[in-house]
């Protein structure tokens, strides 16, 4: 769940990337004027926007200043604005005059900035002009600290996008494509607290690296004594529990009733999702290699970011 207990009692649940869609096309044929998406890191959100959004968009993401933001309001006029986890904007007073600018239901919206500063006109920036821009928020967190704020939550739809890890696991599979990985998280899914698309990506890089790809998707779930455990019981080494109880006690991780204790805490699913991948191999290249992982990144990277 998003990392906020004050959100608006009219803030929508969206449990599904179906749904999740349905209002990201809608802010996209221009119905929607303010979209607020908010939900746990790496399950695809800014993906989602970033798809949708097929005309010039004005991209600002990570660290912006109201200021900056200002300047690429004016330089992108008329185009959607989508802030990407830009963080700190709720608790700054200057961002959010700015966004509650932006967010008016108007069509044509008038933006200033109050103090008169060489940058503006060093940056040939006015500090007023007009804009038909809409704007997308996204991010992981959001409170509601003022009136202020409670205004621009009023001016726009709110999401809480909350999908479960078996919801997750499916919107993987129409990219992902290595089959081995995916029903090996599949497997384990009733241990994930919060589930997130970048697990199989990582684990397909320490795959291709040659290292051990099962203790990363481990490590990404469990931990402490937990994860020797998990580790022990997805070494492909050992063929029988009693193999495995031997190797644990003799790390120094614990007895054999510590072993058990866990064993049976992380038990894997007995029927996972069934799910044939469509894609055979990763996108676009015949040997991946170090060069084709960047290239990877980039074109997955807002997997992460939402």
């Amino acid at each position: 769940m998003a990392r906020s207990t004050t959100l608006p009692a009219h803030a929508v649940r969206v449990p599904t990337y179906a749904e999740l869609q349905r209002y990201v096309h809608a802010f996209a044929q221009g119905h929607l004027n303010l979209l607020m998406i908010l939900g746990n890191p790496g399950v695809g959100k800014s993906r989602s926007v970033h798809q949708a959004l097929t005309e010039p968009v004005c991209w600002i993401g990570g660290q912006a200043t109201a200021f900056g933001i200002f300047l690429e309001a004016y330089h992108h006029r008329h185009q959607p604005i989508v802030l990407d986890d830009v963080d700190g904007l709720d608790t700054n007073r200057d961002g959010i005059r700015l966004l509650k600018a932006l967010a008016q239901t108007e069509p044509t919206k008038t933006l200033s900035w109050l103090s008169k500063t060489s940058l503006l006109d060093k940056a040939g920036v006015p500090c007023r002009f007009t804009t038909t821009s809409r704007l997308v928020m996204i991010g992981n967190s959001w409170k509601t600290l003022n009136a202020d704020v409670a205004a621009l939550e009023d001016r726009g739809h709110l999401l809480l996008f909350t999908p479960t890890a078996l919801e997750v696991h499916r919107h993987a599979a129409l990219w992902f494509w290595d089959q081995e990985i995916f029903d090996f998280v599949g497997q384990r899914l009733n241990l994930m607290v919060q589930h997130s698309l970048r697990t199989y990506l990582h684990a397909w890089e320490l795959k291709q690296a040659g290292l051990n790809w099962r203790q990363g998707v481990l490590s990404r779930i469990v931990t402490g004594v937990a994860l020797e455990v998990a580790q022990l019981k997805a070494n492909p080494h050992f063929t029988s529990e009693a193999q495995r109880v031997q190797a644990f006690v003799q790390s120094g991780a614990g007895c054999r009733a510590t072993y058990f204790h866990h064993a049976k805490k992380i038990q894997p699913v007995k029927a996972p999702p069934k799910i044939t991948l469509s894609h055979t191999g990763p996108p676009g290249a015949a040997v991946p290699g170090k060069d084709y992982l960047d290239q990877l990144r980039r074109r997955f990277g807002r997997l992460g970011n939402g």
